[in-house]
């Protein structure tokens, strides 16, 4: 791994179809896209699901509002999405694996990040984007139950 790379990983208690739908469905996005203390409105995202199409989501948290503006290089559904930044030329694969059991492992893969989304802080704060899909995901299994 080099030093303007990050991988996280993480099992999510919910099946894949349903974690991929909750990544590429705008208003699945605005329910949790974002660090935690953003608001991600559905009509500030644009998914255009296809190589070459567009992805772009706005954030808007207290200290002002950031758009994040990618093209999709790679959709094989609902398995891997992936999109590059043109503006930084950070790249974000996101891998689904479908573990048999009802649950999903999510490996996000970011190579070229710019050294700003690299402090400590910035990291802890795309850890509770996840954790906020985690927990959208287990709004969706409770309702599946009842």
């Amino acid at each position: 791994m080099s030093v303007d790379e990050l991988i996280h990983q993480r099992i999510l208690h919910a099946p894949r179809e349903l974690v991929w739908r909750c990544l590429t469905v705008p208003s699945e996005l605005a329910r949790f896209w974002g660090p935690r203390g953003t608001v991600t409105p559905a009509d500030g995202i644009i998914v255009e699901l296809r190589p070459g199409g567009r992805f772009e989501t706005l954030m808007i948290g207290a200290h002002g509002s950031h758009r994040m503006v990618a093209v999709f290089t790679e959709v094989v559904p609902p398995e891997r999405l992936a999109w590059v930044e043109p503006f930084s030329g950070m790249r974000t694969t996101s891998t689904l694996g479908d573990l048999g059991d009802g649950t999903t492992e999510v490996v996000i893969r970011q190579r070229h990040v710019p050294e700003a989304m690299r402090t400590p802080e910035a990291r802890a704060g795309f850890l509770t984007s996840l954790d906020r899909l985690e927990e959208h995901l287990a709004t969706h299994t409770r309702e599946d139950r009842s």
